[in-house]
């Protein structure tokens, strides 16, 4: 499928200020730092720009609100309606920290728990289109909170260098997490490499009794929406070295500097490697969200020949 940037960068962005704002309600962070104060402002800051950047992949962004009335039925209609919530206790929690120097356990832990479930409709959205096969797995939500919860982490270390917390702690747990993330990810990887298609033009057809189906010729001349946002194709190839930049990038490297972090303690060098942690991790998941696009196959392209 066509990887669209702003969906990109929305579940990139949302993500890590999802699992920065749930590492700052589980009180992780010094509420009487400055620091912790600044990163509930970027966590606040990442998620509203990712889900601005949202409505650009819309038809007519202005008619978005519109989402929130299928809450029922759909889970992008319930992704919009949990992250509203989820600003009243992290708002709460911000102004504790920032004025009052205090860190507010009720609104905490249930903006903490408000993220996670944000992030699983957002996951949920694409794991239920049963028209996309590789998305349809348990793990694509398990992938998305723990990535999620690995920036969060990765993030609160940076924090933690800065005055905020116990340094060693956060970089232990962003390492076990960013660990675990990757885990989840491989597994879905080779569920994709091992797929076979459940639907195909025999089927999407009918015709599959009588034998091979071969396209004669396009439903359509030109291109449509969904050649464009649904025939986008990438070389396995291409798609191979791509997966292992994300691995690198997302996992290797981060996972690297955190470790120095935790031989070398509080200090400049730690602080300059925690902010390229964060960095790395941030352009690994971008290309590994990209990827969850490019290689998702949507049944419909049964009809034009893919």
């Amino acid at each position: 499928m066509h990887p669209a940037f702003s969906i990109i960068f929305f579940t990139t962005a949302s993500g890590l200020g999802y699992g920065l704002a749930a590492m700052l309600g589980l009180g992780v962070l010094d509420p009487a730092s400055l620091s912790t104060g600044i990163a509930y402002l970027l966590a606040l800051g990442l998620i509203g720009a990712g889900l601005l950047s949202s409505t650009l992949h819309l038809g007519n962004p202005q008619r978005a609100w519109r989402a929130l009335t299928q809450w029922r039925s759909s889970w992008l209609s319930r992704e919009g309606v949990m992250a509203i919530l989820t600003f009243i206790p992290l708002v709460v929690s911000a102004w504790a920290a920032l004025f009052e120097r205090s860190y507010l356990p009720l609104p905490g832990v249930i903006g903490a728990v408000l993220c996670a479930i944000t992030v699983y409709c957002t996951a949920m959205i694409y794991a239920s289109l049963k028209s996309v096969q590789a998305w349809g797995t348990r793990l694509t939500p398990v992938c998305y909170l723990l990535f999620a919860a690995a920036g969060g982490a990765t993030l609160a270390t940076f924090f933690a260098l800065c005055g905020a917390g116990a340094v060693r702690s956060m970089a232990f747990a962003a390492i076990v997490l960013i660990a675990a993330a990757w885990i989840a990810k491989l597994r879905w990887r080779d569920r994709l490499l091992a797929m076979e298609p459940l639907s195909t033009p025999e089927s999407a057809t009918g015709l599959g009794s009588i034998g091979k189906v071969a396209l004669l010729e396009r439903p359509h001349v030109t291109e449509n929406y969904l050649t464009r946002e649904m025939g986008f194709r990438i070389a396995r190839k291409h798609a191979a070295k791509l997966a292992r930049l994300a691995f690198g990038l997302g996992g290797i490297v981060p996972v690297l500097l955190l470790v120095a972090i935790l031989v070398a303690g509080q200090g400049a060098i730690s602080i300059v490697a925690a902010i390229l942690a964060v960095l790395s991790f941030g352009c690994g998941i971008l290309v590994e969200r990209w990827l969850f696009f490019a290689e998702a196959r949507h049944a419909v392209m049964n009809f034009y020949g893919q």
